[in-house]
């Protein structure tokens, strides 16, 4: 028998018994409204919410707000005639370029105004944190009041990456000083929409 033989029936002789996995705590959280919380928090942590109607006034938002930027990507296929540049690269760095990015969300979190972003609504996984600026949509029957909700609604399985995304980048690790944008995008605004 060889070390690796010994080492393997040491572990198979000491395993221990399996113990029943813990119960989990189930936090509820009683919002009365789930936007004016997310638009409360989100406000808080230097976003911007912007409620809507549809599409349409999304799109008036978006062409009002960051209509000096030259270099658009949009995955939204209801906006993506607002893209200059096509996000479809080989290489992420690519990117580095980007202005604006306009993606879908698929849950948002009141508590934390936290949105999850899978990797194929996204693009590229860089996409969300390379450009300069970045506009969530989201639909307000997406909000849930928790994580606990959010990760009850989530199938990791579908996607091989996903992020919840919360704000704009930020930190204040030097001398306590705020600095918006140090390592991802300056701005978010996060558009909700009412009726889609």
């Amino acid at each position: 028998m060889n070390s690796r033989e010994r080492i393997l029936s040491a572990v198979k002789q000491n395993k221990p018994e399996f113990q029943p996995l813990p119960e989990t705590t189930r936090f509820q959280s009683d919002y009365p409204d789930l936007v004016a919380k997310f638009s409360e928090i989100l406000r808080f942590i230097g976003g911007t919410p912007v409620l809507v109607a549809n599409y349409e006034e999304a799109e008036t938002y978006i062409r009002q707000t960051y209509n000096d930027l030259p270099s658009v990507v949009s995955k939204v296929p209801a906006l993506q005639h607002l893209a200059t540049t096509d996000w479809d690269v080989l290489d992420p760095h690519q990117l580095e370029t980007v202005d604006l990015a306009i993606i879908q969300g698929v849950i948002g979190v009141a508590e934390n105004s936290a949105i999850w972003v899978p990797e194929e609504r996204g693009g590229h996984r860089v996409l969300p944190f390379i450009c300069q600026h970045l506009v969530l949509l989201l639909n307000t029957a997406d909000l849930v009041p928790n994580m606990h909700d959010a990760y009850e609604r989530l199938n990791i399985s579908e996607s091989g990456f996903g992020a919840f995304i919360a704000g704009p980048s930020k930190t204040a690790d030097i001398e306590q000083a705020l600095v918006i944008g140090a390592h991802g995008a300056r701005s978010l605004s996060v558009v909700l929409l009412q009726n889609s």
